[in-house]
């Protein structure tokens, strides 16, 4: 079975080259065949499979749990008689189209993980309202329980499906497949910058082969430079790539982009823009034409109202429910502290909160009691003269052996749960920190403190303890101007497998 699926990498916009090829530039149909069989487009296929057969399964399953032992249908208008089998037939086509409608399978789509879910989520949803609008317009009394089944089933079943089916993906890019050929175009420092950033994100699956740089520029390190902004087209036409990026540069007028855009017409290559613009998120950016030209706006992000409301509730009502769930776990996890280890069950220490709130962070103790007097001496033995941002001593005598299992673990970490119900933490957010490390922030480690904390956060997930404080500080930032529920929702998935494996904690 073959991968596909091309997922687009952070600050690329791209676009599509029209079929028909440019004056001047002959293109064998070979060429255009070879390039038109990527691994995305079976990869695409097989999603469309895959979809389908969820659809199916959805809309028959649903009627046969609502009605076991059958339904004579629904009237509808009071003129003509459907049965439920029909409707179900109806709900399979219209939720079919929708995926397609939505883009839900486009190559830049697939395989890029929260904008993919978001788009299947969306198509569902535009689907079922359809539904509601035909049998409100025909006065079709179809039944809640059904609709109630099908819903929400189908549509985290689509979600799972393009899981699992993007985990295989990045398995086979790991692997070195299932990865597109990019040229890389502009001036030596933007190039650079771009190739880091494809090479640092493989999940992408963008593979640089080479890149092209303005007359007079030194190489850039770790990429060949494969020629110039003059034979851009015939380059990329002789690397067999499929993408060609063009980064911000002076010497890259609008009319070279255009006339390189012209010359990648009908080749089968792509042509993406990287703009010097990063770490904003794509329902911040809004472009609008004016007089030919595109203007890109940049929504200011918002750190209170409505969404955060609606946050703060969903983080309680989540928290309630996991406490009750995990509450066998909690009762032997105090219970293994109390046992090996003298001394209090909890540990509460003043961190730093939204806004620059202070409250007591929970933790299940995981130190011997004296813990806090013996930090300098810890320091003095690993030559460390004062703490730094996300500093942890590297063999911390002070942690007791049931403490280090729960650190491993993040299970020391669960009390927080009870912060997020007193409403000082957020399930997914930035992690506080103490005083002497905010003392330390600049502002932009400062924008930190403009949402509440959380028990996780996007760069536990990226690394954890393993993760640079730069890059900490940057992916902290990035949540707080950026979040949304589905990306919480996603982050808090991936904990939960970040702590079974113990990844990057100590």
């Amino acid at each position: 079975m073959s991968v596909d699926e091309s997922a687009a990498a952070p600050g690329l916009a791209s676009c599509d080259a029209p079929a028909e090829a440019a004056a001047g530039v002959s293109v064998g149909g070979a060429a255009r065949q070879r390039r038109g069989q990527r691994w995305s487009d079976r990869y695409v296929k097989q999603l469309a499979w895959s979809d389908t057969a969820i659809i199916i399964a959805v809309a028959l399953g649903s009627y046969f749990l609502r009605f076991p032992t059958g339904h004579l249908g629904v009237t509808a208008d009071g003129s003509f008689h459907l049965s439920y089998l029909s409707l179900s037939t109806g709900l399979a086509v219209l939720w079919a189209l929708a995926l397609v409608f939505r883009r839900t399978r486009h190559a830049r789509v697939v395989g890029t993980g929260q904008p993919e879910y978001a788009a299947v989520f969306g198509a569902s949803w535009l689907a079922f309202s359809m539904v509601a609008i035909v049998c409100l317009a025909l006065k079709i009394d179809i039944a809640r329980g059904y609709l109630l089944i099908a819903f929400p089933v189908g549509t985290v079943a689509l979600v799972l499906s393009r899981w699992a089916w993007r985990r295989w993906l990045l398995r086979a890019r790991g692997r070195g497949l299932a990865s597109d050929r990019v040229l890389v175009v502009g001036s030596r420092g933007r190039v650079a910058e771009t190739v880091a950033t494809l090479r640092g994100t493989p999940e992408a699956g963008l593979e640089v082969v080479g890149v092209c740089l303005a007359p007079g520029d030194a190489p850039v390190e770790g990429a060949t430079t494969v020629g110039d902004f003059v034979d851009v087209a015939v380059t990329a036409r002789r690397l067999d790539v499929s993408l060609v990026v063009l980064t911000s540069s002076p010497e890259l007028t609008s009319e070279l982009v255009r006339h390189i855009g012209w010359d990648l017409e009908g080749t089968g290559i792509n042509l993406a823009l990287a703009p010097a613009l990063t770490d904003v998120a794509g329902q911040r950016v809004v472009t609008s034409p004016v007089a030919g030209t595109n203007l890109m706006h940049v929504d200011e992000p918002k750190f209170d109202g409505p969404r955060y409301v609606a946050k703060s509730v969903l983080d309680w009502c989540m928290a309630l429910v996991i406490t009750v769930l995990i509450s066998p776990v909690l009762l032997v996890i105090a219970a293994l502290v109390k046992l090996t280890s003298p001394g209090p069950l909890f540990y509460t220490q003043q961190r730093v909160g939204r806004n620059g709130t202070h409250f007591g962070m929970l933790k299940f103790r995981s130190m011997v009691p004296d813990a806090h007097e013996r930090l300098a001496e810890v320091l003095a033995a690993e030559g460390v003269e004062e703490v730094g941002m996300f500093y942890k001593p590297k063999n911390d005598p002070r942690v007791t052996p049931i403490g280090r299992v729960l650190r491993r673990y993040s299970l020391d970490e669960l009390p927080q749960l009870f912060n997020v119900l007193r409403g000082e933490m957020s399930l997914v957010g930035p992690r506080p920190q103490i005083d002497a490390e905010v003392a330390l922030y600049d502002r932009k480690a400062g924008r930190r403190l403009l949402v509440k904390p959380g028990l996780t956060g996007l760069w536990q997930v990226s690394g954890r303890s393993n993760l640079e404080a730069d890059e900490g500080i940057r992916m902290d930032v990035f949540y707080a101007e950026n979040w949304s529920v589905l990306g919480d929702i996603l982050i808090l998935m991936r904990t939960s497998t970040a702590m079974i494996a113990g990844e990057g904690a100590r």
